[in-house]
């Protein structure tokens, strides 16, 4: 693992740009795995503004999202769809049919997902954040590490976090559809953002504990090419 650590999570932004930005020049076809929630909004508003300068193209990617939840109207404004459509895909020049989510339909084969990435080439570059509980995705403690694409229960702690963006905690999704943590082992390279001091003892495990399915993360330590990029609170416990 490489540890990045910045005074600010604007820094931390800046960099996590620069390096999509990198990503996207390196090649004529990329396919970007992608994150929602506040940890990556601000990086969003710095690839529009890359964008509307004339510094980047989407044209050439192919986009991949973590998860979906499962019990949300199709127009809901908190579906991830919905998310990813107002702070990024709205705004810059990727092609409709280059944008991918995990299937929500009930009765669905989620296997199909990580078949489609898979005859898409893969993953180049997969963005994460980290729950408070140690979830990479919505893989929830406890979840396999030999996991592929899955249905899944929020925990309590994940639907708490959450109802920031809801009116009500009642009205917060019991169940999405992930990613699995193989799924995301499989990229070639990932890149995980954490904010904050609520989030500096999850980093802390994930760094320093025994790879355990307790902690989802910790199977980052498995993967050859990660980078772990946090501001000065939520690496606290690392530099302890």
């Amino acid at each position: 693992m490489e540890i990045r650590i910045f005074k600010s999570e604007v820094e931390a932004s800046r960099f996590v740009c620069k390096r999509l930005i990198e990503t996207l020049d390196e090649s004529r076809s990329v396919n970007l795995g992608l994150a929602t929630g506040g940890t990556y909004v601000s990086t969003y508003e710095r690839l529009v503004d890359a964008y509307q300068r004339g510094e980047v193209t989407f044209n050439h990617v192919r986009t991949f999202n973590l998860d979906e939840y499962l019990d949300l109207s199709p127009d809901h404004p908190q579906t991830y769809r919905n998310f990813m459509q107002r702070h990024l895909f709205a705004h810059v020049d990727i092609p409709a049919q280059n944008i991918h989510f995990p299937p929500t339909d009930e009765h669905a084969d989620y296997s199909a997902y990580d078949s489609l990435i898979e005859a898409k080439g893969g993953i180049d570059l997969q963005l994460l954040g980290i729950g408070a509980n140690g979830h990479i995705a919505f893989n929830e403690p406890g979840t396999p590490f030999d996991s592929r694409t899955h249905r899944i229960k929020l925990d309590e702690t994940t639907r708490r976090a959450n109802q920031r963006f809801f009116k009500r905690f009642e009205d917060v999704p019991h169940y999405a559809v992930t990613m699995g943590v193989a799924t995301i082992l499989d990229a070639r390279s990932i890149l995980l953002s954490a904010f904050g001091e609520e989030k500096a003892e999850a980093v802390r495990a994930m760094i320093k504990d025994t790879p355990d399915p307790q902690t989802p993360a910790t199977a980052l330590q498995k993967h050859p090419d990660v980078t772990i990029v946090l501001d000065e609170a939520a690496a606290q416990k690392v530099r302890a």
